[in-house]
């Protein structure tokens, strides 16, 4: 059994290689840890949840608002980077964290995860197969998580160099900026069609839901708004408003999503994992797939507490704000099994993500 565990799992030696024993005995700590949080959940998560989203209207009332007089540039400024903020919180804190079920417990609709529906292109439920089902279940296993480069960007050697990826450090900046529509299409799996895995009917029918969807935020943003001020002469001003606080959010989402899970030491793992894979395992995989980032509790904030990976990768129906007192426990016993807790800087994170963007666009095996 050891043998199998170093076979599948061994790749970097900041992690040490660990038995059956020692990984049942990781799953228990890690159970006891989240327990704990669980037994405490109450009003005061109810509160903040409710107080963030009450944030997010009110910063993109205002920030709309001063759009509306976006002919005096500080009040565009103010406005734009109002509605950015808005728009991030709404996806980060509020959006991502009620799909994942985080406060299914308060029993509000409002924050009910199957249906809550985001200030994205992208559906709710796409995000929900995507991201709550597949990425979480299959955790960087290679041709199971489709969040391993996206389908666009060859990340790690273990991904196979196509002559297509020579142009990634040219086409990761239109993807950083349009990050929303990649989140969209995800599902799709347009490549599926032009090999012969999918019709083009069955691409049509599940088209249409994000055709829907699209259509109602980009008519939103692009069409209503600008209309609405259009007797004040300021129609331009927030178009422009609406298309850089957009861009805000995309270029914020890609690029702490990117660090949490493309640096340096993160791992990618074969599908021989799931071969009786415990909850230990499951667990180490989680740790060996994730980094996180450090900052203060307004970037944890901004983030989603996403600068947690690690931690919403072990326990992804864990109210967020809870991350920030359960990471040092986790990092305690990473510590004690000899896991890397992989923890640093934004700049120092991107740095490592920038590189291997450039570095996996040649032909390079580790």
């Amino acid at each position: 059994m050891n043998m199998q565990v170093k076979t599948q799992y061994f790749t970097n030696p900041k992690n040490r290689n660990l038995s059956q024993i020692e990984l049942d005995a990781l799953a228990q700590e890690l159970d006891a840890i989240k327990q704990e949080v669980v037994d405490d959940l109450g009003e005061k998560d109810a509160k903040y949840i409710r107080r963030v989203y009450a944030t997010v209207r009110y910063t993109s009332i205002a920030g709309r608002a001063c759009l509306m007089a976006g002919w005096f540039p500080p009040t565009w400024l103010l406005g734009t980077t109002l509605l950015g903020i808005s728009k991030i919180l709404e996806n980060m804190e509020v959006g991502h964290n009620v799909m994942h079920g985080q406060y299914d417990w308060m029993n509000d609709p409002k924050f009910k995860g199957q249906t809550y529906e985001w200030d994205n292109v992208g559906t709710g439920d796409n995000w929900r197969q995507t991201h709550n089902f597949k990425h979480h279940t299959y955790t960087n296993i290679k041709g199971m998580d489709d969040d391993i480069g996206y389908g666009l960007v060859r990340i790690f050697p273990e991904q196979r160099w196509k002559p297509g990826y020579l142009l990634q450090p040219l086409y990761c900046v239109p993807f950083c900026l349009l990050f929303q529509w990649g989140v969209a299409i995800q599902n799709l799996e347009v490549g599926r069609v032009f090999i012969g895995h999918k019709t083009k009917k069955q691409l049509w029918q599940e088209w249409k839901p994000v055709q829907k969807k699209a259509a109602k935020m980009l008519l939103k943003d692009y069409a209503f708004f600008p209309l609405l001020a259009l007797p004040l002469g300021t129609a331009l001003p927030v178009l422009a408003g609406n298309v850089v606080a957009n861009g805000i959010r995309n270029v914020w989402t890609f690029s702490i999503i990117f660090c949490g899970h493309f640096t340096k030491d993160v791992e990618v793992f074969p599908k021989t994992v799931l071969k009786n894979e415990s909850k230990g395992h499951w667990y180490m995989r989680q740790i060996r797939g994730s980094s996180n980032l450090t900052g203060s509790e307004a970037f944890h904030i901004m983030t989603g507490h996403l600068s947690h990976q690690i931690e919403h990768h072990l326990f992804p129906e864990v109210p967020a704000r809870r991350y920030r007192k359960m990471a040092p426990k986790v990092e305690a016993v990473c510590k004690k099994y000899g896991l890397n807790y992989n923890n640093a800087s934004l700049f120092k994170q991107y740095g490592q993500v920038i590189g291997r963007i450039f570095k996996y666009a040649l032909p390079f095996k580790k």
